[in-house]
């Protein structure tokens, strides 16, 4: 397997820290999509919702996806990235899409310990757990839909990635 691998899933869900662990056992290079266009833009997640919008947000965004795809990449893409046909297609279509899958209660736990506001912007203005469930039951149908594998992101790091290296059919890392 050569492709980009690219990490789906909503905000908590591990992508991040899963997809870096990932791209270490690989031996591929790791990008996280949001890192890569405050990279390029000096701006934050939050800054560009504040200038331009979500909609100017998720066109930087598809913008940013398509520009670091490359062979042997592991790529943590943002929450939303799948609201766009577009993404989802792209992604399909230049490698393997993993769905990190965990219940809104886990991600809103995850989140509370590490809220990172100023790249994790709230999409509701509601409690966390409450935004967390209407995030999954808008988004959970684009995530299976992009998904070649879906992967139970409750667990610890490692163990995702070893479930990541089966699904893959790659040798497990223990």
């Amino acid at each position: 397997m050569t492709q980009t691998i690219f990490m789906v899933g909503a905000r908590g869900a591990g992508k991040t820290t899963v997809g870096s662990a990932l791209a270490k056992t690989l031996g591929y290079k790791f990008v996280d999509t949001d890192l890569a266009l405050l990279c390029t833009s000096g701006l934050s997640v939050a800054d560009i919702v504040e200038r331009e919008g979500w909609e100017g947000f998720r066109r930087r965004e598809t913008e940013t996806l398509k520009a670091i795809c490359s062979p042997l990449t592991v790529v943590a893409t943002g929450g939303g990235v799948v609201l766009s046909q577009e993404n989802r297609d792209f992604m399909c279509e230049n490698g393997t899409v993993i769905y990190l899958r965990s219940p809104a209660s886990t991600l809103a736990n995850r989140l509370e310990d590490t809220p990172l506001e100023d790249q994790r912007p709230t999409l509701t203005g509601k409690p966390i757990t409450e935004e967390m469930m209407e995030v999954l039951n808008e988004r959970e149908a684009l995530y299976q839909e992009a998904a070649h594998h879906v992967v139970d992101g409750t667990q610890e790091p490692q163990t995702v990635v070893n479930l990541i290296m089966d699904a893959l059919a790659l040798p497990m890392v223990r």
